[in-house]
């Protein structure tokens, strides 16, 4: 690693440290900064344990389990100056007993680790929240033989080498990261590096692995719920178009939520079902937080007209911090539930054309204030006409 001396348009080797000699330990520093940044591993991993102990007739412990993306668990391994020769073997038994977790296993080790380190937080809110779903039961995790293995080090012996590359032709998807402390002064640094797999074979073995998961996934009881959805979403166009052409360009969908633009850039009528609520929904998702909380201020200004006019009381979620901001009405209801059916579809119907009856004239006075997002921005907000919350036909 060089630093780049500007001044003198030069370049200045950083002295490569080990952690030993700088005092650095495996748990209570290297542990903890990737606990803390978990994405320095070159992707968005969730920690949902540290020191994880959960075997049955072991005290072993893995010392991080994480969720990735694609709701496959993730065993991180580190090890300091040196990986020892034992460290494949010791990462394979973690994975192996991490096979076992089912989802709701993986909910509760993970609330307790959010109740040791952040009391008050809702493990299921945050699981929905970081795998992108509206729902718990939504949620896919830990399905077949997904498991992921990430082994940090700052040096990797080549017998952990040739057996990491060997499992990978077996297509384990297993990782090793090379960790290289530095220093100039006083001041340190730190460098990741993957070396196995180098990042174009990556790729091709992550799509190999999410082959593999879907290839375990129960079909059948997929399709089925695709299809109770399809046919539902049926029945309630049908009851809407006989009142309403607001959805008459739309077609039912396999996903809990049918969507329409609201006539203004970012902004979308929802339909959600769920197997606990029915409910309509304004989504703001201008491509831009802060222009998402500005015109959800605005409208929250007006709430009380706003509810008056809508014959109903509404719930205002501002989201600080999420993709977007929301105002819902909503009914406790089971899309799995047929005997609900007639209920859900004429309250959400009705609500769906007093939303729109309430909001749409707001909605396009409001956004006519709001200042242009940079081109960047409409960009997204274009892509999300196609692939965003609510739009899919």
């Amino acid at each position: 690693m060089f630093k780049i001396e500007r001044s003198e348009n030069r370049i200045e080797r950083l002295v490569p440290r080990s952690f030993s000699e700088l005092g650095f330990r495996e748990r209570a520093h290297l542990q903890e900064w990737l606990a803390n940044k978990p994405d320095a591993l070159g992707e968005e991993l969730l920690v949902i344990q540290k020191e994880f102990a959960g075997f049955s007739d072991t005290s072993e412990r893995l010392d991080l389990l994480a969720v990735d993306k694609q709701g496959s668990l993730v065993i991180i391994e580190n090890k300091l100056d040196d990986t020892g020769r034992d460290v494949t073997w010791q990462a394979l038994k973690y994975a192996s007993y991490c096979a076992r977790l089912t989802r709701d296993d993986i909910r509760d080790v993970f609330q307790s680790y959010l109740d040791r380190y952040s009391p008050g937080t809702k493990a299921e809110e945050l699981l929905c929240t970081f795998l992108d779903e509206e729902e718990y039961q939504e949620i896919v995790l830990n399905k077949g033989v997904t498991q992921r293995i990430m082994l940090v080090a700052a040096n990797f012996r080549k017998e952990v080498t040739s057996t990491v590359l060997w499992l990978s032709s077996f297509k384990l998807r297993v990782q090793c990261f090379k960790v290289t402390p530095f220093s100039q002064g006083e001041e340190l640094f730190l460098t990741i590096d993957q070396i196995i797999p180098t990042k174009d074979a990556e790729d091709f073995m992550i799509g190999l692995a999410v082959k593999a998961q879907n290839e375990v996934e129960d079909v059948e009881a997929e399709k089925a719920r695709h299809a109770l959805r399809r046919e539902f979403w049926t029945i309630l166009l049908s009851n809407m178009n006989a009142k309403s052409v607001l959805f008459r360009s739309i077609s039912p969908v396999t996903k809990n939520w049918l969507g329409i633009g609201a006539g203004s850039r970012g902004i979308i009528f929802n339909f959600v079902v769920t197997k606990q609520v029915a409910r309509v929904e304004v989504y703001i998702d201008l491509g831009h937080g802060g222009l998402n909380e500005q015109l959800f201020d605005a409208l929250k200004l007006e709430a009380r007209a706003i509810e008056e006019d809508f014959e109903e009381d509404l719930i205002w979620e501002r989201l600080p911090g999420r993709r977007a901001c929301r105002i819902k009405a909503e009914r406790s209801a089971n899309i799995f539930d047929r005997e609900q059916w007639p209920m859900m579809i004429e309250y959400m119907t009705n609500a769906m054309i007093r939303l729109d009856r309430t909001f749409r004239n707001r909605l396009s006075a409001e956004g006519a204030k709001l200042p242009n997002p940079p081109a960047s921005v409409d960009a997204d907000v274009a892509h999300l006409g196609s692939s965003g919350p609510g739009s899919e036909v």
